[in-house]
Protein backbone atom coordinates (compact mmCIF):
# COMPACT_ATOMS: atom_id res chain seq x y z
CA UNK A 1 0.00 0.00 0.00
CA UNK A 2 1.30 3.53 -0.97
CA UNK A 3 2.38 5.57 2.08
CA UNK A 4 -0.08 8.75 2.12
CA UNK A 5 0.94 12.28 4.28
CA UNK A 6 -0.51 12.23 7.45
CA UNK A 7 -2.46 15.13 7.20
CA UNK A 8 -3.67 17.90 4.60
CA UNK A 9 -1.38 20.51 6.67
CA UNK A 10 0.99 17.77 6.12
CA UNK A 11 1.12 17.37 2.06
CA UNK A 12 0.47 21.07 1.92
CA UNK A 13 4.00 22.09 3.40
CA UNK A 14 5.94 19.52 1.41
CA UNK A 15 4.45 20.32 -1.50
CA UNK A 16 5.01 24.22 -1.07
CA UNK A 17 8.45 22.85 -0.12
CA UNK A 18 8.72 21.60 -3.37
CA UNK A 19 7.56 24.67 -5.39
CA UNK A 20 9.33 27.23 -2.90
CA UNK A 21 12.68 27.49 -4.09
CA UNK A 22 15.62 29.63 -5.43
CA UNK A 23 13.25 30.80 -8.15
CA UNK A 24 10.63 32.21 -5.33
CA UNK A 25 13.75 33.74 -3.13
CA UNK A 26 15.80 35.47 -6.08
CA UNK A 27 14.60 34.86 -9.86
CA UNK A 28 11.09 36.27 -9.52
CA UNK A 29 12.54 39.59 -7.74
CA UNK A 30 14.73 39.62 -10.62
CA UNK A 31 12.43 38.98 -13.27
CA UNK A 32 9.83 42.07 -11.23
CA UNK A 33 12.91 44.23 -11.70
CA UNK A 34 13.78 44.02 -15.11
CA UNK A 35 9.74 43.66 -16.27
CA UNK A 36 7.99 46.94 -14.62
CA UNK A 37 7.79 45.44 -11.02
CA UNK A 38 4.32 46.06 -10.58
CA UNK A 39 3.15 45.16 -14.17
CA UNK A 40 5.04 41.66 -13.94
CA UNK A 41 3.53 41.38 -10.32
CA UNK A 42 0.09 41.89 -11.63
CA UNK A 43 0.27 39.84 -14.65
CA UNK A 44 2.32 36.84 -12.78
CA UNK A 45 -0.49 36.38 -10.08
CA UNK A 46 -2.92 36.32 -13.24
CA UNK A 47 -1.60 33.53 -14.85
CA UNK A 48 -0.76 31.76 -11.49
CA UNK A 49 -4.64 31.61 -10.67
CA UNK A 50 -5.77 31.15 -14.19
CA UNK A 51 -3.38 28.98 -15.74
CA UNK A 52 -1.00 27.55 -13.48
CA UNK A 53 -3.46 26.39 -10.88
CA UNK A 54 -5.62 24.47 -13.23
CA UNK A 55 -2.57 22.39 -14.51
CA UNK A 56 -1.42 21.60 -10.98
CA UNK A 57 -5.01 20.57 -9.93
CA UNK A 58 -4.65 18.39 -13.08
CA UNK A 59 -1.50 16.61 -11.88
CA UNK A 60 -2.17 16.05 -8.17
CA UNK A 61 -5.83 14.20 -9.64
CA UNK A 62 -3.49 11.86 -11.80
CA UNK A 63 -1.46 10.90 -9.25
CA UNK A 64 -4.36 10.34 -6.16
CA UNK A 65 -6.53 8.78 -8.91
CA UNK A 66 -3.91 6.11 -9.82
CA UNK A 67 -1.97 6.31 -6.51
CA UNK A 68 1.18 5.67 -8.21
CA UNK A 69 3.88 8.08 -9.66
CA UNK A 70 4.09 9.84 -13.54
CA UNK A 71 4.89 6.49 -15.11
CA UNK A 72 2.45 3.99 -13.62
CA UNK A 73 -0.14 6.79 -13.03
CA UNK A 74 -0.08 7.36 -17.20
CA UNK A 75 0.34 3.60 -17.47
CA UNK A 76 -2.58 2.49 -15.73
CA UNK A 77 -5.24 5.65 -16.52
CA UNK A 78 -4.29 5.18 -20.53
CA UNK A 79 -5.17 1.58 -20.24
CA UNK A 80 -1.35 0.35 -21.15
CA UNK A 81 -0.83 2.70 -24.07
CA UNK A 82 3.10 2.94 -24.97
CA UNK A 83 2.56 6.52 -25.60
CA UNK A 84 1.74 7.63 -22.65
CA UNK A 85 4.03 5.31 -20.42
CA UNK A 86 6.85 7.49 -22.25
CA UNK A 87 5.48 10.77 -21.14
CA UNK A 88 5.20 9.40 -17.55
CA UNK A 89 9.14 8.22 -18.13
CA UNK A 90 9.73 12.04 -19.31
CA UNK A 91 8.15 13.10 -16.34
CA UNK A 92 10.70 10.94 -14.24
CA UNK A 93 13.42 11.80 -15.91
CA UNK A 94 13.12 15.75 -16.11
CA UNK A 95 13.22 16.03 -12.22
CA UNK A 96 15.95 13.65 -12.20
CA UNK A 97 18.11 15.90 -14.76
CA UNK A 98 16.79 18.51 -13.19
CA UNK A 99 18.37 17.88 -9.66
CA UNK A 100 21.62 17.38 -11.18
CA UNK A 101 22.13 21.43 -11.88
CA UNK A 102 19.96 22.17 -8.77
CA UNK A 103 22.45 20.26 -6.75
CA UNK A 104 25.06 22.51 -8.03
CA UNK A 105 23.82 25.69 -7.44
CA UNK A 106 22.32 24.32 -4.08
CA UNK A 107 26.18 22.94 -3.01
CA UNK A 108 27.24 26.87 -3.93
CA UNK A 109 24.49 28.63 -1.29
CA UNK A 110 25.62 26.25 1.45
CA UNK A 111 29.33 27.22 0.97
CA UNK A 112 28.75 30.66 0.79
CA UNK A 113 26.61 29.94 3.69
CA UNK A 114 29.46 28.08 5.57
CA UNK A 115 32.03 30.99 4.38
CA UNK A 116 29.26 33.79 5.65
CA UNK A 117 29.76 32.06 9.08
CA UNK A 118 33.75 31.32 9.44
CA UNK A 119 33.56 35.45 9.04
CA UNK A 120 34.23 35.90 5.01
CA UNK A 121 31.37 38.09 4.30
CA UNK A 122 34.77 40.54 2.74
CA UNK A 123 35.96 37.73 0.70
CA UNK A 124 32.52 37.23 -1.18
CA UNK A 125 32.50 40.83 -2.67
CA UNK A 126 35.52 40.62 -4.09
CA UNK A 127 35.29 40.11 -8.38
CA UNK A 128 37.27 37.15 -8.38
CA UNK A 129 35.75 35.04 -5.37
CA UNK A 130 32.44 33.27 -6.97
CA UNK A 131 34.75 31.76 -9.54
CA UNK A 132 37.22 31.02 -6.97
CA UNK A 133 34.43 29.39 -4.40
CA UNK A 134 32.51 27.23 -7.54
CA UNK A 135 36.03 26.25 -8.72
CA UNK A 136 37.36 25.20 -5.02
CA UNK A 137 37.53 21.01 -4.41
CA UNK A 138 35.71 21.74 -1.15
CA UNK A 139 32.67 21.81 -3.04
CA UNK A 140 32.66 18.38 -3.59
CA UNK A 141 33.11 17.80 0.20
CA UNK A 142 30.26 20.18 0.81
CA UNK A 143 28.08 17.86 -2.03
CA UNK A 144 28.49 15.09 -0.31
CA UNK A 145 27.55 16.71 2.79
CA UNK A 146 24.39 17.94 0.10
CA UNK A 147 23.56 14.45 -0.83
CA UNK A 148 23.52 12.70 3.08
CA UNK A 149 21.16 15.25 4.23
CA UNK A 150 18.59 14.34 1.33
CA UNK A 151 19.24 11.33 1.07
CA UNK A 152 18.56 11.06 4.80
CA UNK A 153 15.31 12.51 3.96
CA UNK A 154 13.98 10.30 1.46
CA UNK A 155 14.83 6.90 2.90
CA UNK A 156 12.66 7.87 6.18
CA UNK A 157 9.35 7.88 3.95
CA UNK A 158 6.58 10.11 3.24
CA UNK A 159 5.53 10.89 6.86
CA UNK A 160 9.06 10.34 8.95
CA UNK A 161 10.96 12.30 5.94
CA UNK A 162 9.82 14.20 3.48
CA UNK A 163 6.53 15.41 5.78
CA UNK A 164 8.68 15.84 8.89
CA UNK A 165 11.52 18.15 6.99
CA UNK A 166 8.97 20.24 5.37
CA UNK A 167 6.74 20.80 9.13
CA UNK A 168 10.30 21.85 10.12
CA UNK A 169 11.91 24.24 7.68
CA UNK A 170 8.59 25.96 6.05
CA UNK A 171 7.36 27.38 9.20
CA UNK A 172 11.37 28.24 9.90
CA UNK A 173 11.59 29.63 6.26
CA UNK A 174 8.72 31.91 6.73
CA UNK A 175 9.87 33.49 10.07
CA UNK A 176 13.34 34.16 8.89
CA UNK A 177 11.91 35.42 5.65
CA UNK A 178 9.83 37.83 7.09
CA UNK A 179 11.94 38.73 9.32
CA UNK A 180 15.00 40.03 6.91
CA UNK A 181 11.90 42.16 5.27
CA UNK A 182 11.13 43.70 8.75
CA UNK A 183 14.32 45.11 9.25
CA UNK A 184 14.88 45.67 4.92
CA UNK A 185 12.09 48.24 5.34
CA UNK A 186 13.40 50.53 7.87
CA UNK A 187 16.45 51.28 5.81
CA UNK A 188 16.74 54.50 4.28
CA UNK A 189 14.72 54.55 0.77
CA UNK A 190 13.97 51.15 1.12
CA UNK A 191 10.07 52.60 0.36
CA UNK A 192 11.30 53.43 -3.14
CA UNK A 193 11.70 49.74 -4.30
CA UNK A 194 8.32 49.31 -2.31
CA UNK A 195 6.83 51.26 -4.75
CA UNK A 196 8.61 50.06 -7.86
CA UNK A 197 7.50 46.61 -6.73
CA UNK A 198 3.72 46.66 -5.61
CA UNK A 199 2.23 49.71 -7.56
CA UNK A 200 1.31 48.43 -11.19
CA UNK A 201 2.40 50.54 -14.17
CA UNK A 202 0.15 48.83 -17.04
CA UNK A 203 2.27 50.59 -19.67
CA UNK A 204 5.01 48.61 -19.48
CA UNK A 205 3.19 45.68 -19.93
CA UNK A 206 4.56 44.46 -23.12
CA UNK A 207 4.63 40.65 -25.23
CA UNK A 208 8.34 40.22 -23.35
CA UNK A 209 6.89 40.81 -19.71
CA UNK A 210 4.03 38.65 -20.39
CA UNK A 211 6.08 35.62 -21.42
CA UNK A 212 8.20 36.37 -19.12
CA UNK A 213 5.67 36.31 -15.91
CA UNK A 214 3.86 33.37 -17.51
CA UNK A 215 7.50 31.37 -18.08
CA UNK A 216 8.17 32.13 -13.88
CA UNK A 217 5.05 31.33 -12.80
CA UNK A 218 4.80 28.33 -14.70
CA UNK A 219 8.51 27.26 -13.54
CA UNK A 220 7.99 28.46 -10.31
CA UNK A 221 5.26 25.84 -8.98
CA UNK A 222 7.42 23.29 -10.33
CA UNK A 223 4.51 22.31 -12.94
CA UNK A 224 5.49 19.79 -14.95
CA UNK A 225 7.91 18.11 -13.33
CA UNK A 226 5.97 15.33 -11.97
CA UNK A 227 5.90 15.75 -8.61
CA UNK A 228 2.36 17.01 -7.99
CA UNK A 229 1.46 13.69 -9.51
CA UNK A 230 3.97 11.67 -7.28
CA UNK A 231 2.27 13.93 -4.25
CA UNK A 232 -0.66 13.47 -5.27
CA UNK A 233 -0.56 9.46 -4.97
CA UNK A 234 0.40 10.09 -1.30
CA UNK A 235 -3.02 12.25 -0.30
CA UNK A 236 -6.45 10.30 0.91
CA UNK A 237 -9.48 10.39 -1.22
CA UNK A 238 -10.99 12.87 1.83
CA UNK A 239 -9.05 15.44 0.75
CA UNK A 240 -10.02 18.63 -1.21
CA UNK A 241 -7.71 18.66 -4.45
CA UNK A 242 -9.17 22.35 -4.92
CA UNK A 243 -8.45 23.81 -2.56
CA UNK A 244 -5.01 21.97 -1.52
CA UNK A 245 -3.88 23.15 -4.69
CA UNK A 246 -4.92 26.95 -3.84
CA UNK A 247 -3.47 26.73 -0.54
CA UNK A 248 0.43 25.58 -2.26
CA UNK A 249 -0.03 28.33 -5.15
CA UNK A 250 -1.37 30.58 -2.27
CA UNK A 251 1.63 29.48 0.09
CA UNK A 252 4.34 29.80 -2.96
CA UNK A 253 3.40 33.21 -4.78
CA UNK A 254 3.28 34.84 -0.67
CA UNK A 255 6.65 33.72 -0.47
CA UNK A 256 8.51 35.12 -3.97
CA UNK A 257 6.01 38.48 -3.24
CA UNK A 258 7.57 38.80 0.29
CA UNK A 259 10.84 37.74 -1.30
CA UNK A 260 10.34 40.62 -3.55
CA UNK A 261 9.50 42.78 -0.63
CA UNK A 262 13.10 42.11 0.90
CA UNK A 263 15.17 41.82 -2.35
CA UNK A 264 13.51 44.86 -4.29
CA UNK A 265 13.90 47.48 -1.30
CA UNK A 266 17.51 46.02 -0.36
CA UNK A 267 18.86 46.80 -3.93
CA UNK A 268 17.10 50.52 -3.56
CA UNK A 269 18.93 50.85 -0.33
CA UNK A 270 22.12 49.88 -1.47
CA UNK A 271 22.22 52.18 -4.45
CA UNK A 272 19.24 55.26 -4.73
CA UNK A 273 20.38 55.43 -8.38
CA UNK A 274 20.42 51.74 -9.43
CA UNK A 275 19.06 51.10 -13.01
CA UNK A 276 17.09 48.09 -12.71
CA UNK A 277 18.39 46.93 -16.07
CA UNK A 278 21.83 46.70 -14.59
CA UNK A 279 20.81 43.70 -12.76
CA UNK A 280 21.95 40.32 -14.45
CA UNK A 281 18.75 38.42 -15.33
CA UNK A 282 20.47 35.21 -13.31
CA UNK A 283 19.56 34.50 -10.32
CA UNK A 284 22.66 32.88 -9.28
CA UNK A 285 24.38 36.14 -10.48
CA UNK A 286 22.40 38.02 -7.94
CA UNK A 287 22.97 35.80 -5.32
CA UNK A 288 26.24 35.24 -5.17
CA UNK A 289 28.08 38.46 -7.03
CA UNK A 290 25.25 41.32 -5.75
CA UNK A 291 23.34 40.46 -2.35
CA UNK A 292 27.28 40.41 -0.72
CA UNK A 293 28.03 43.35 -1.10
CA UNK A 294 24.40 45.00 -0.07
CA UNK A 295 25.00 42.86 3.32
CA UNK A 296 28.27 43.82 3.21
CA UNK A 297 27.15 48.03 2.86
CA UNK A 298 25.01 47.92 6.17
CA UNK A 299 28.30 46.78 8.11
CA UNK A 300 28.82 50.71 7.99
CA UNK A 301 25.76 51.35 10.42
CA UNK A 302 25.37 47.59 11.77
CA UNK A 303 29.06 46.47 12.07
CA UNK A 304 30.80 43.57 10.97
CA UNK A 305 29.21 41.04 12.84
CA UNK A 306 25.55 42.08 12.80
CA UNK A 307 25.91 42.54 9.00
CA UNK A 308 27.45 39.23 8.83
CA UNK A 309 24.64 37.62 10.51
CA UNK A 310 22.05 38.47 8.64
CA UNK A 311 23.63 37.69 5.33
CA UNK A 312 24.03 34.45 7.03
CA UNK A 313 20.03 33.83 7.65
CA UNK A 314 19.63 35.09 4.09
CA UNK A 315 21.88 32.56 3.02
CA UNK A 316 20.55 29.83 5.58
CA UNK A 317 17.28 30.85 4.41
CA UNK A 318 17.76 30.16 0.55
CA UNK A 319 19.50 26.93 1.72
CA UNK A 320 16.38 25.65 3.29
CA UNK A 321 14.18 26.44 0.24
CA UNK A 322 16.83 24.69 -2.03
CA UNK A 323 16.82 21.73 0.04
CA UNK A 324 13.00 21.38 0.26
CA UNK A 325 12.68 21.96 -3.08
CA UNK A 326 15.68 18.95 -3.92
CA UNK A 327 14.52 16.82 -1.81
CA UNK A 328 10.84 16.98 -3.76
CA UNK A 329 12.52 16.53 -6.87
CA UNK A 330 14.46 13.54 -6.72
CA UNK A 331 11.15 11.59 -4.62
CA UNK A 332 9.81 11.44 -8.29
CA UNK A 333 12.77 9.48 -9.64
CA UNK A 334 12.26 7.66 -6.32
CA UNK A 335 9.26 6.67 -6.39
CA UNK A 336 9.31 5.80 -10.02
CA UNK A 337 12.15 2.90 -9.02
CA UNK A 338 10.28 1.76 -6.15
CA UNK A 339 6.89 1.38 -7.75
CA UNK A 340 8.35 -0.01 -11.41
CA UNK A 341 11.25 -1.67 -10.54
CA UNK A 342 10.26 -2.87 -7.16
CA UNK A 343 13.84 -1.37 -5.55
CA UNK A 344 13.71 -0.27 -1.75
CA UNK A 345 14.37 3.51 -1.03
CA UNK A 346 17.34 2.53 -0.28
CA UNK A 347 18.79 0.82 -3.49
CA UNK A 348 16.59 3.09 -5.30
CA UNK A 349 18.52 6.32 -3.37
CA UNK A 350 21.79 4.22 -4.25
CA UNK A 351 21.25 3.87 -7.83
CA UNK A 352 20.34 7.32 -8.11
CA UNK A 353 23.26 8.76 -5.88
CA UNK A 354 25.58 6.74 -8.47
CA UNK A 355 24.38 8.09 -11.36
CA UNK A 356 23.44 12.00 -10.47
CA UNK A 357 26.43 12.19 -8.07
CA UNK A 358 28.34 11.57 -11.38
CA UNK A 359 26.54 13.93 -13.32
CA UNK A 360 26.40 16.90 -10.70
CA UNK A 361 30.41 16.58 -10.56
CA UNK A 362 30.43 16.58 -14.43
CA UNK A 363 27.96 19.67 -14.37
CA UNK A 364 30.02 21.04 -11.50
CA UNK A 365 33.47 21.00 -12.96
CA UNK A 366 32.10 22.42 -16.60
CA UNK A 367 32.22 26.30 -15.01
CA UNK A 368 36.05 26.81 -15.52
CA UNK A 369 37.38 23.32 -13.76
CA UNK A 370 37.36 20.92 -16.96
CA UNK A 371 37.51 22.83 -20.57
CA UNK A 372 35.86 20.28 -22.18
CA UNK A 373 32.61 20.15 -20.22
CA UNK A 374 33.07 23.89 -20.05
CA UNK A 375 32.63 24.28 -23.49
CA UNK A 376 31.03 21.01 -23.78
CA UNK A 377 28.44 21.72 -27.27
CA UNK A 378 27.46 24.94 -29.18
CA UNK A 379 23.92 25.75 -29.96
CA UNK A 380 22.03 28.99 -30.94
CA UNK A 381 25.11 30.88 -32.21
CA UNK A 382 26.78 29.88 -28.58
CA UNK A 383 29.13 27.59 -26.83
CA UNK A 384 27.54 25.97 -23.93
CA UNK A 385 28.93 24.07 -21.05
CA UNK A 386 27.37 20.76 -19.60
CA UNK A 387 25.55 23.03 -17.12
CA UNK A 388 23.73 24.80 -19.54
CA UNK A 389 23.10 22.18 -21.71
CA UNK A 390 21.09 20.15 -18.93
CA UNK A 391 19.13 23.41 -17.62
CA UNK A 392 17.94 24.61 -21.27
CA UNK A 393 17.17 21.28 -22.59
CA UNK A 394 15.55 19.77 -19.08
CA UNK A 395 14.10 23.22 -17.17
CA UNK A 396 13.52 25.87 -19.84
CA UNK A 397 12.54 23.44 -22.99
CA UNK A 398 10.58 19.65 -21.61
CA UNK A 399 8.56 21.22 -18.14
CA UNK A 400 6.11 23.51 -20.72
CA UNK A 401 6.06 20.08 -23.20
CA UNK A 402 5.17 17.99 -19.72
CA UNK A 403 2.69 20.29 -18.59
CA UNK A 404 1.39 20.27 -22.99
CA UNK A 405 1.02 16.54 -22.63
CA UNK A 406 -0.50 16.49 -19.27
CA UNK A 407 -3.37 18.87 -20.67
CA UNK A 408 -3.83 16.77 -24.09
CA UNK A 409 -4.05 13.53 -21.44
CA UNK A 410 -7.01 14.96 -19.30
CA UNK A 411 -8.79 16.73 -21.85
CA UNK A 412 -8.39 13.95 -24.37
CA UNK A 413 -7.10 10.52 -23.64
CA UNK A 414 -8.66 9.99 -20.08
CA UNK A 415 -12.07 10.04 -20.95
CA UNK A 416 -14.89 7.64 -22.36
CA UNK A 417 -18.25 8.69 -24.26
CA UNK A 418 -19.25 11.50 -21.82
CA UNK A 419 -17.45 10.20 -18.73
CA UNK A 420 -14.99 13.02 -17.11
CA UNK A 421 -12.80 11.11 -14.99
CA UNK A 422 -10.74 14.37 -13.89
CA UNK A 423 -14.30 16.05 -12.62
CA UNK A 424 -15.25 12.37 -11.02
CA UNK A 425 -11.98 12.25 -9.48
CA UNK A 426 -11.97 15.51 -7.47
CA UNK A 427 -15.79 15.19 -7.08
CA UNK A 428 -15.09 12.87 -4.39
CA UNK A 429 -13.50 15.02 -1.66
CA UNK A 430 -16.00 17.95 -3.07
CA UNK A 431 -19.70 16.56 -3.86
CA UNK A 432 -20.18 20.20 -5.33
CA UNK A 433 -17.65 19.90 -7.31
CA UNK A 434 -19.85 19.02 -10.39
CA UNK A 435 -21.70 21.70 -12.19
CA UNK A 436 -19.65 24.61 -10.50
CA UNK A 437 -17.78 27.42 -12.11
CA UNK A 438 -14.79 25.93 -10.82
CA UNK A 439 -15.51 22.56 -12.25
CA UNK A 440 -16.31 24.14 -16.24
CA UNK A 441 -13.47 26.58 -15.91
CA UNK A 442 -11.02 23.68 -15.28
CA UNK A 443 -12.32 21.63 -18.01
CA UNK A 444 -12.41 23.97 -20.52
CA UNK A 445 -8.96 26.11 -19.65
CA UNK A 446 -7.13 22.68 -19.91
CA UNK A 447 -8.86 21.24 -23.19
CA UNK A 448 -8.91 25.38 -25.03
CA UNK A 449 -6.06 27.67 -24.09
CA UNK A 450 -4.04 26.56 -21.78
CA UNK A 451 -2.48 23.80 -24.28
CA UNK A 452 -1.99 26.54 -27.03
CA UNK A 453 -0.50 28.82 -24.65
CA UNK A 454 2.19 26.14 -23.47
CA UNK A 455 2.67 24.80 -26.88
CA UNK A 456 3.37 28.43 -27.60
CA UNK A 457 6.32 28.75 -24.86
CA UNK A 458 7.60 25.22 -25.58
CA UNK A 459 8.02 26.85 -29.66
CA UNK A 460 9.37 30.39 -28.29
CA UNK A 461 12.13 28.47 -25.94
CA UNK A 462 13.31 26.23 -28.88
CA UNK A 463 13.25 28.91 -31.44
CA UNK A 464 15.40 31.04 -29.20
CA UNK A 465 17.59 28.50 -27.14
CA UNK A 466 18.41 26.86 -30.36
CA UNK A 467 17.97 28.37 -33.05
CA UNK A 468 18.51 32.48 -31.67
CA UNK A 469 15.25 33.56 -33.09
CA UNK A 470 12.13 35.40 -30.84
CA UNK A 471 9.03 35.33 -31.62
CA UNK A 472 8.21 37.95 -29.00
CA UNK A 473 9.30 41.67 -29.69
CA UNK A 474 9.88 43.74 -26.68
Amino acid sequence: MTEKFSSKLGFILAAAGSAVGIGNLVGFPVNAAKNGGGAFLFVYAVFVLFICLPVMVAEMTIGRKASKEPVGAYKELSGGSLFWSITGFLSVVTPFMIAVFYTVITVWVLCYLLLIVSGQLTYLTYADSFTSVINSPYIFIAMALLLYMVGYTLVAGIKNGIEKVAKRLMPALFIMLIGLVIFILFQDNAWRGVQFFVIPDFSKITSTVVNNALSQAFFSLSIGMGIFITYGSYISKKDNIVSSAKMVAFTDTSVAFIAGLMILPAIFSFNPSIDTNELSSSSVALIFTFLPKIFLALSTSLGYFLASSIAAIFFLLVFFAALTSLVSILEVPVAYLSAEKKYSRKRALSVLALIGGALSIITAVSFGMVSYFTEFISYGGQKKSFFDLVYDVFYDTILPLNGLLLCLFVSYRWKKSNRDFLSEELSQSDTHYIGSFTQKYISFSLSTFIPIILFSIFVQTVAQKYFSYSFFSS
